[in-house]
């Protein structure tokens, strides 16, 4: 039995950061059924090249383990379905702006009526108050205004992105928590909870060290490249060949390193002794430690690195990543069969318990796959289907 078997999840949400939440819930075990527009549905279907059997590889990214229906929202019919559907669920699942949880009478309280113990998850780009509140909040705008860019790329180049939607991912990471929190706490007490997560606050919470720096220190933090803000050495070096990341993380670390390099005098330079020196003196400890690491190929390094026990890595392409032997000794990657595109491969859940396999069960649905199927679970009949159908209510 997985963890979350049992507890049915309301999706009504889109993109990624949404769609990613009811994707752990699913692979945690909840039913989880995702709504989406007839003849529409998520924009991401269409987010594409690469494409496999009509399905875009984004959408396939946060949609397995889910059943998928349409429906139209702003129908008579359509919103009787929706509260049928409420009322069976323990977790809903949304990202509309405040004015369009209005319209579509679904804010917490429009829904509570309906159930009163639902766990009611919102999330957007800048929370449900607020002067920004009604403000979309695409990812690449949060990485702007949180800061993260400010941190990211050279020093002398321009503010860079991460190459992820890095902002919706923790978003989606921790409204996760907070539905399995509030679970555990309706189990206790028979009260359901409205949760409002934003991507603002989840990444600005995600910068940890590097906002607490400033929030202590009073300096305003600034890019270092592939370099750390309070480590020195822990960065991409170049190799006669490849890059490589070479990371010291204490006072031993660094005088086992200083022997890898054959500069032991190094550790016991007054300006390099400690790690606050290093920092002090990064601008010349760094120009001396490339001289030495581009002297050899990436392979000498890595194991002279490794046999000395400190982290060091190469940098790997997207393909290497996935076909890494740790990667495929732990089944990552699982091959499921899909309805249009044949045998494809999805990323399976990264947690591991020690006596249940998170698998791939479900692949990611069709447009309006189950709808039918849903229909028939909530009592109507297959004739209320095709009238449905015929009207564009599904």
């Amino acid at each position: 039995m997985k963890p979350l078997q049992g507890i049915r999840v309301l999706d009504l949400s889109r993109v990624l950061a949404g769609p990613t939440v009811g994707m752990i819930l699913g692979d945690l075990g909840a039913d989880v059924i995702k709504v989406e527009r007839p003849g529409v549905g998520d924009e991401t279907r269409g987010w594409g090249p690469p494409f496999a059997g009509g399905e875009s590889a984004y959408y396939m990214c946060a949609n397995k383990n889910k059943r998928g229906m349409t429906l139209d929202l702003k129908s008579t019919e359509g919103r009787e379905i929706l509260e049928k559907l409420i009322r069976r669920s323990d977790v809903m699942i949304l990202n509309f702006l405040p004015d369009v949880l209005e319209t579509l009478r679904l804010t917490y309280e429009d829904v509570r009526k309906i159930k009163p113990d639902i766990i009611w998850a919102s999330i957007t780009g800048f929370g449900l108050t607020g002067p920004k509140a009604n403000k979309p909040g695409y990812d690449v705008l949060i990485q702007g205004i949180s800061g993260l860019m400010s941190i990211t790329g050279e020093p002398d180049g321009e503010p860079m992105k991460v190459g992820v939607a890095i902002c919706d991912v923790l978003t989606a990471l921790y409204t996760v928590i907070a539905i399995e929190a509030a679970l555990i706490r309706r189990s206790q007490t028979g009260q359901g909870a409205m949760i409002d997560n934003s991507l603002l606050e989840s990444t600005i919470a995600s910068l940890v060290n590097v906002a607490n720096n400033y929030l202590i220190g009073g300096t305003i933090p600034k890019r270092y490249g592939n370099a750390h803000p309070n480590i020195v050495p822990y960065q991409v070096f170049k190799a006669s060949d490849d890059y490589i990341i070479i990371g010291v993380g204490n006072e031993e670390q660094w005088k086992r390193f200083c022997k890898v390099i054959e500069r032991e005098d190094l550790a016991t330079d007054p300006r390099f002794e400690t790690n606050a020196k290093r920092l002090e003196n990064r601008n010349i400890l760094i120009p001396i430690i490339e001289e030495i690491i581009a002297k050899r190929e990436s392979i000498y390094w890595l194991q002279k690195l490794e046999e000395a026990h400190i982290p060091a890595g190469p940098i790997n392409t997207v393909d290497k990543a996935i076909n890494d032997e740790q990667v495929v000794y732990r089944n990552f990657i699982q091959e499921i069969e899909h309805p249009t595109a044949g045998r494809i491969r999805l990323m399976r859940n990264p947690i591991h318990f020690g006596d249940i396999v998170l698998d791939i069960y479900r692949h990611p649905p069709l447009l309006g796959e189950h709808t039918k199927e849903i229909l028939l679970e909530l009592g109507y009949s297959e004739e209320d289907f095709l009238k449905f159908k015929e009207r564009g209510v599904v």
